[in-house]
């Protein structure tokens, strides 16, 4: 069964607040572990857990590395802000709310103590391509990580291949986005909806310095993605690049349907403590079947000639309009005059109104909601005498009913040189076979 998933962001997104929710939502916590267990080198463990967020119960996903790649950088990246920002309950918090270390390359020289190596973009293709993976978990893991060093590589002006990631930033980072890939994969999902993405606010320290969230690498992503993003009044980083990225990597539109089914929800836990509630909701939705959002855009007009309204009828057309008419009216001072009325689609507006202005005298358009009630219908061929023609087969309260389409009718009248209506009559006569 292929799902529709809804991500909702507002206490941010990390890359292991991702793999949490999906885990929570129903991902194979086997199927993972096995994936995982293909990564070479193996140099870290997961942890799954449950813990309360505000009093709701939460998945947590944490990767425990090596106690060689222990992550000692905590104080330096968060200096002053640390104490009051990091949930202390976690006894490796890693990266996942912070995950700053990619954004280094091998053209800086190290500004701290702690010295550690480098993995290049094309180490962790290969590290990702020698996983044990269905095609499916791969592509998307190399579309977030591609994500991630164009990013890296415009920040720091260099190629993406120089691109390189900080050992421990990078191998956390690598699980991350192999387990959200894996468990995306693993649950089936069709489409992802995304309204905004959200973002705190000050500084952070990275090992050059101090850098103004969002940092340079999210900035980047969301500039190429084109998401919302929603600033919120919080000190420090609530959305890393590994988060920007996934969610860059898997949303399929930005507006979520405004009628649907809640079928399922998962919870994952943030690390930090912000002042939100500190947890990623991932929710499978069944959209039901909405209204058809249709508009009607209307106008007074008492100085448009003939010639310029048939004109203006035609463009609109032309550009998508469902209906068009124009109805005879008296305007102010008992001059004749024209309500111009057009019918169309919610995307079609914008150059509904560019036409209207355009091509005629009026000042400015109102605009309504229409709400429509249609019959099922299709377009059918059917066989005369004459030769094909094209019919609507509609349906009403469980019968059929059929019109002739006026093209067809009148090409049959022309080429047979017959009457209208006996073509039209030989039409419906053909319907009768149906």
């Amino acid at each position: 069964m292929e799902r529709i998933l809804y991500l909702e962001c507002t206490s941010g997104i990390s890359g292991d607040m991702a793999v949490a929710s999906l885990l929570d939502l129903g991902a194979d916590e086997e199927v993972l572990r096995t994936a995982l267990h293909s990564i070479e080198p193996q140099e870290f463990d997961i942890r799954i857990r449950r813990v309360s967020k505000n009093g709701i119960d939460c998945c947590d996903f944490d990767v425990i590395l090596n106690e060689t790649n222990h992550d000692h950088d905590m104080d330096y990246l968060y200096g002053h802000i640390h104490d009051h920002e990091h949930d202390h309950e976690h006894e490796h918090d890693h990266h996942h709310d912070h995950d700053h270390d990619h954004d280094h390359h091998h053209d800086h020289d190290h500004e701290h103590h702690h010295h550690h190596a480098h993995r290049s973009y094309a180490d962790v293709k290969k590290i990702i391509d020698a996983a044990d993976l269905t095609d499916g978990a791969r592509e998307l893991a190399h579309k977030i990580f591609a994500l991630i060093a164009r990013a890296e590589s415009k920040a720091h002006k260099v190629s993406t291949d120089e691109v390189h990631f900080h050992e421990v930033g990078a191998m956390d980072s690598i699980v991350d986005v192999i387990s959200f890939a894996v468990c995306y994969d693993n649950l089936k999902i069709k489409e992802t909806y995304i309204p905004s993405l959200y973002e705190g606010q000050g500084t952070v320290r990275c090992q050059h310095g101090v850098i103004p969230v969002p940092v340079p690498a999210v900035v980047n992503i969301l500039t190429e993605s084109g998401i919302p993003l929603h600033i919120l009044p919080v000190q420090g980083e609530i959305m890393t690049p590994t988060g920007a990225a996934i969610a860059s990597a898997i949303i399929s539109d930005k507006k979520v349907p405004e009628h649907f089914r809640i079928l399922r929800s998962g919870y994952g836990a943030g690390k930090r403590d912000t002042g939100l509630a500190g947890m990623l909701r991932s929710v499978f939705i069944d959209p039901e079947e909405e209204e058809e959002r249709l508009w009607r855009l209307e106008t007074n007009v008492d100085d448009s000639t003939g010639e310029q309204l048939g004109f203006l009828m035609e463009e609109l057309y032309a550009a998508g309009a469902r209906e068009v008419h124009w109805i005879p009216c008296y305007m102010k001072k008992n001059r004749p005059g024209t309500i111009i009325s057009v019918i169309a689609e919610e995307k079609n507006l914008k150059a509904m109104e560019t036409l209207i202005f355009r091509n005629s005298s009026t000042l400015g358009i109102r605009r309504m909601r229409v709400f429509v009630t249609a019959l099922e219908r299709s377009i059918k061929q059917v066989d005369t005498p004459f030769g094909k023609a094209q019919i609507k087969e509609c349906i009403a309260d469980g019968n059929l009913r059929y019109y002739p389409e006026y093209e067809s009718v009148a090409a049959i009248a022309r080429k047979e040189g017959i009457g209208f209506m006996d073509a039209w009559e030989a039409v419906i006569a053909a319907c009768e076979d149906l």
